[in-house]
């Protein structure tokens, strides 16, 4: 049986936790991610009906994500598509 991944809490757990042998862990607990490394600089500020922020967080929680990253993705998509 594979042993879970722990909750690494400080950066010295995570450096103890990779420095020993991780072949026998189950990793299927990991989530993949996006790493958003472009720098926000500008802030936009709008009004939208209720249900639809409400839809947009419990769509962001399933996902497990902020759902401000949820809308600029969705922002992102929309204008790759129109390129």
């Amino acid at each position: 049986m594979r042993k879970k991944v722990p909750r690494l809490k400080t950066n010295r757990q995570a450096e103890a936790f990779l420095a020993q042998d991780l072949s026998g862990l189950d990793f299927s607990q990991f989530k993949s991610t996006r790493f958003e490394f472009e720098r926000k600089d500008e802030q936009i500020n709008m009004r939208v009906p209720k249900q639809l922020l409400k839809a947009v967080k419990a769509r962001a929680k399933m996902r497990g994500i902020p759902y401000t990253r949820l809308i600029r993705e969705t922002l992102e998509q929309a204008m790759a598509a129109r390129k």
